[in-house]
């Protein structure tokens, strides 16, 4: 049986705030700030807990994910190159079709408000459910008229 969404979500909320302290350093402090700012932006914002213990962040799709490395704390946003980014926080993933991530490393500082609008495009965009289909998705596209049985 699966659990709902909002279990799900609690206990994620859990094993994220477990991961902070656990991590000992200003990649906890890190991690708590950005994810203050990701629910201050979307205050519906789902917190998820998926593959090699990453804390994400959901809301109609992935918005990003918070992962803690060595030498930083690496935000990716899942359609990060679909967003606008005028303060330029996007400093790594620059080259991906889709993803792009903000690295922060020890004494960094990000400016709120531009990780803000970021998040809250991210959000605009998986809202609107304008994905792109996958080429395989159209290559699979019946025309019209050939649904006749016709041959």
């Amino acid at each position: 049986m699966k659990r709902s969404a909002a279990s799900q979500g609690k206990s994620a909320s859990k094993l994220i705030s477990k991961r902070i302290p656990e991590l000992g350093d200003w990649r906890g402090e890190t991690l708590s700030r950005m994810r203050k700012l990701i629910k201050a932006a979307d205050p519906d914002v789902v917190e998820e807990w998926k593959w090699l213990d990453t804390p994400v962040w959901s809301h109609d799709g992935i918005i990003c994910t918070g992962e803690s490395y060595k030498n930083a704390v690496k935000l990716t946003f899942a359609k990060g190159a679909s967003l606008k980014d005028p303060a330029r926080l996007f400093n790594s993933s620059l080259d991906g079709n889709a993803r792009r991530a903000i690295d922060i490393h020890e004494g960094e500082v990000v400016d709120e408000s531009a990780f803000k609008a970021l998040v809250r495009q991210a959000v605009a965009l998986n809202s609107s459910g304008k994905s792109k289909p996958s080429k395989q998705a159209k290559s699979k596209r019946i025309p019209r008229g050939a649904r006749s049985g016709v041959h």
